[in-house]
């Protein structure tokens, strides 16, 4: 495996830091100094790595969307069926345990707000959407098994990847008053309800229509 430059390993560590100070206090609270305080760095070196505060923030998106990828792959990776596939994907996503970040999450929920403000970030947080709604789409069409027409699988994408934003949204600003560990088991269990009456609706109709 190839190490990383101490150029790429140090942008990283500095994107790293400014997703734990955001956690914590918001975009507009992580100034330079605090985000060099967080990866005990001279801020200095922040200046040297990155021209401003918006540039690591980009950073900062790609570093979350290879970290849900890689939490993808560790999951998917015995995955030998499309169910269990498709539930990688929510597991990846909504589970807690191995690999689960809080802070990532409302670091994620702040550059979502970041995202209505800055054009720069809205198109990096649209295009991280973009790669998870295509990868969920297919996931989600090997599990229909033609049950869904394409409309309609797009349009489960679309509420699917909206709910699981909303359920970042809540476990970020109300946790208390959510259940315990309801997130990936609901939304999987929403998908699997909805495609089995997608099958059922199907296999009723007169065969001309099939």
């Amino acid at each position: 495996m190839v190490r990383p430059s101490n150029t790429l390993e140090r942008r990283q560590q500095i994107a790293a830091a400014l997703l734990k100070v955001m956690a914590e206090r918001g975009y507009d609270g992580a100034s330079i100094s605090a985000i060099a305080s967080a990866a005990a760095l001279a801020p200095g070196l922040i200046h040297y790595h990155f021209k401003n505060k918006q540039e690591i923030l980009l950073e900062a998106i790609q570093q979350l969307v290879d970290r849900f990828r890689a939490r993808f792959e560790d999951f998917s990776g015995n995955a030998t069926t499309p169910e269990a596939r498709l539930r990688a994907f929510i597991d990846a996503r909504l589970a807690k345990g191995k690999g689960a970040e809080t802070a990532a999450v409302a670091a994620w929920v702040v550059i979502g707000a970041e995202a209505v403000r800055q054009m720069e970030v809205k198109m990096a947080y649209q295009a991280a959407l973009a790669a998870q709604q295509s990868l969920l789409a297919e996931l989600l069409r090997d599990y229909a098994d033609a049950a869904l027409t394409e409309d309609e699988l797009q349009h489960l994408t679309a509420v699917l990847l909206a709910t699981m934003e909303g359920i970042f949204q809540l476990s970020v600003s109300a946790e208390s008053l959510m259940p315990q560990d309801y997130a990936a088991k609901t939304v999987m269990e929403m998908v699997a309800s909805h495609v089995a009456a997608a099958r059922k609706a199907k296999s009723s109709l007169p065969k001309a229509y099939t």
